[in-house]
């Protein structure tokens, strides 16, 4: 609970518009123009939030509250919502209709492609147009008779949100342990289903994350435990089925809290490992699955700026690693020489331009996920010859990453390609004879790929800089500066956002619209020097990249600069701030969900989930050096009597991720600073949490908002031209 909560706040709302006031006589039956709706007016109370840095006030401090329960905060979201709805009631058709129309292009009975794990061929469904899915299995061969694992919509009925994350199933394929979260906040509980009677069993360990290990015994679980107050993952347990699960031994205590935990079984089944990583550094231990009370075994102890992950195939270690490069490079330790990272040999050597994201096992084969040129992309490395090759696409612009392979005595690869105008589609390449299958593609109803291209382009940054950019439009529309555009970013993380199909984007470019994916620094699409620029006290090269690559593509009539719209969600969401801050000029509307905009006093504060990961990406505050950097972009702090564009913001009460009341406070300041009449909307999903709302269709209803919204800023005949 947050040191404000005891006090007394009161808020000034002003009344939401009540229903039209008839005037008039017998002879007369005119009604006056309603006034137009008043959005709520946040109260103002001085908060001191001190630092080395310097003391700063803090006006809407008091809308953060722990609990989620005091009135005057929930009554000030609920009215934020009433005014969202009153400033989009004329936009509820078209907001409809392109749910319809969006929701119209899924498959209402789509499955995905069955992947072989052990005797059995599991896949996901979805039944005649349900909200969540059903997890199936055939075992004996792939046309056996079909077995429900998990039924998605039962499970989901009664609750407003619901989630299934991870599954497991058991050594002896009898049971299987899955997490759940019915609140929205990655907050999951573990539970273990007996698959013959179909029967859920006692157990249920709850404030997990998700993350699940069986041991060989089929009756001992491994799993991660989430602190109650921080959510951060501190330490790893066992169960055993049948057990009190409060008397679970802790195997593992994460002591330091920079560091996420995660718990699996490696790729040959052989061992379970207990994986800690930093943004700068990690270490793996572990032990036989054999032997579930063994004692953990480190495979290398962890080392500033060190970072490695591993797996296991023929009584070796293949270790993905940045040790003495940049890069990663693929090094391998024999079982008996675990410990000491100076008896690793190389395979892979790290290249300058390229970057292994990952690496999948084989018997006869070494798969590598990698990104080069800015795009990802596999290749394949036979153990015996050490010749590699990468797997080939006719796509200009594209991701290609490896797929579900739970199979190593196979040389069979499933990969995936997709791209902006192209739906993912899964391929089983015989890595041997080079024969593709095509399995399984995206079904896209009424989509006629033949209609859209995709290609990349160099946006120039002010530094000189080339900014890789992927565009999408339809092959009709003009390229003469005539255009809107929507321009998607996010640049934190060493994230590699790269392009990916969305029956949503469709809808827009459909309209004339070109979509465009700007690969910005602080991303790690171009090796981690590509993410050093734009982290810790280089981030604003980040917002600079965004608006650099907007105003490049207006330059080069890609765009209208006049019909230019941004999005950015979470560490996009910064982004977002950070450029309607310093560029408001360059865009219509913007539109960010759960946006991390209060950067400042959030990382100044442990007490709230991840800011202690957080450091090595932003910067500890509690330097002076950082809290300057970061005091120069928070979006919050950098609200600014200026005009702004349309901006439409939204947020979940429950995230634990980025914490609603950042959004709330960031709105309240704009509403009370901004200088233009351009439509400020606010909208808190009160069941969700950062992932927004839960179901197949549901979820496609905040995207219909968002696109009604921003069509709704464009000229009628912009908005409503839809190409044929």
């Amino acid at each position: 609970m947050s040191a404000i909560t005891s006090r007394k706040i009161r808020i000034s709302i002003v009344p939401v518009l009540a229903g039209l006031v008839l005037v008039g006589c017998a002879m007369q039956s005119r009604e006056p123009a309603a006034p137009a709706p008043q959005p709520p007016v946040a109260a103002v109370h001085a908060y001191p939030v001190s630092a080395p840095g310097g003391t700063r006030i803090d006006n809407y401090y008091w809308l953060r509250d722990d609990t989620r329960t005091r009135p005057e905060v929930l009554n000030y979201l609920k009215a934020e919502n009433a005014y969202y709805a009153q400033m989009t009631a004329h936009t509820q058709a078209q907001q409809e209709a392109l749910y319809k129309e969006i929701t119209a292009r899924l498959a209402p009975d789509d499955a995905s492609a069955p992947a072989k794990y052990r005797h059995c061929w599991y896949q996901t469904r979805y039944a005649q147009a349900a909200e969540y899915a059903v997890y199936a299995r055939r075992c004996g061969n792939p046309d056996a008779r079909e077995e429900v694992l998990l039924d998605g919509p039962a499970l989901a009925k009664g609750h407003d949100f619901f989630q299934i994350g991870q599954y497991e199933i058991s050594p002896n394929e009898k049971l299987i342990a899955y997490a759940e979260d019915t609140a929205g906040r990655q907050q999951f509980t573990i539970r273990i289903k007996d698959l013959a009677s179909g029967k859920l069993l006692p157990d249920a360990l709850a404030n997990t994350p998700g993350a699940v290990a069986w041991a060989d015994d089929n009756h001992t679980l491994f799993y991660v435990e989430n602190d109650p107050v921080t959510l951060l993952t501190v330490r790893v347990k066992k169960h055993v089925l049948g057990t009190d699960p409060k008397r679970d031994p802790v195997v593992y205590e994460e002591r330091d809290h920079s560091y996420y935990l995660d718990v699996a079984r490696t790729g040959d089944d052989k061992f379970i490992a207990i994986a800690s990583q930093s943004t700068l550094s990690s270490e793996v231990r572990f032990i036989p699955a054999s032997q579930p009370k063994a004692r953990f075994k480190v495979l290398a102890p962890r080392e500033h700026d060190f970072k490695y992950d591993a797996e296991h195939i023929d009584r070796r270690w293949v270790v993905r690693t940045n040790w003495q490069v940049k890069n990663y490079r693929v090094m391998q330790v024999d079982d008996a020489q675990v410990g000491d990272k100076k008896r690793w040999r190389e395979i892979v050597a790290a290249r300058n331009d390229a970057t292994v994201d990952r690496i999948a096992l084989f018997r006869n084969y070494l798969v590598v996920g990698e990104h080069s040129e800015g795009l990802a992309r596999v290749r394949i490395k036979p153990w015996r010859d050490g010749a590699t090759r990468l797997v080939e696409t006719d796509e200009a612009d594209y991701a290609m990453v490896i797929g579900d392979n739970r199979e190593v005595d196979t040389d069979v690869l499933r990969y995936e390609v997709a791209s902006l105008v192209t739906p993912k589609t899964v391929y089983d390449l015989d890595m041997r004879t080079g024969k593709r299958e095509e399995r399984k593609r995206e079904a896209v109803i009424g989509y006629e790929r033949a209609n859209y291209t995709t290609e990349r382009v160099w946006a120039v940054a002010r530094d000189g800089t080339k900014v890789p950019v992927s565009l999408a439009y339809r092959k009709d529309t003009k390229r003469d500066g005539s255009a809107p555009m929507l321009q998607i970013g996010y640049g934190a993380y060493g994230a590699q956002y790269d392009p990916h199909f969305s029956p949503a984007y469709v809808s827009l470019l459909d309209r004339g619209f070109v979509v465009a994916l700007a690969h910005i620094r602080g991303g790690g699409e171009l090796g981690r020097g590509w993410y050093e620029d734009g982290k810790l006290l280089k981030k604003m090269n980040t917002f600079t990249d965004f608006i650099d690559s907007t105003e490049y593509l207006v330059a080069q009539k890609i765009a209208a600069k006049d019909k230019v719209f941004a999005f950015g969600r979470s560490a996009g969401g910064l982004l977002m701030g950070a450029v309607a801050n310093m560029a408001p000029q360059d865009y219509r509307g913007i539109f960010t969900q759960v946006p991390f905009v209060d950067a400042v006093t959030t990382m100044l504060d442990e007490s709230i989930p991840l800011t202690t990961n957080e450091f090595d990406e932003w910067g500890n505050p509690q330097d002076t050096k950082f809290y300057e950097t970061m005091l120069a972009y928070s979006p919050y702090d950098n609200v600014k009597a200026q005009a702004y564009p349309a901006m439409f913001v939204s947020t979940g009460l429950n995230d634990s991720q980025v914490q609603y009341y950042e959004p709330a406070k960031w709105v309240a300041k704009l509403r009370a600073m901004k200088t233009d009449q351009n439509p400020l909307l606010f909208k808190v999903n009160m069941e969700a949490g950062h992932g927004g709302q839960s179901g197949r269709y549901t979820h496609w209803r905040e995207t219909a908002e968002a696109y009604a919204f921003m069509l709704d800023q464009l000229p009628r005949a912009a908005a409503s031209a839809k190409k044929k």
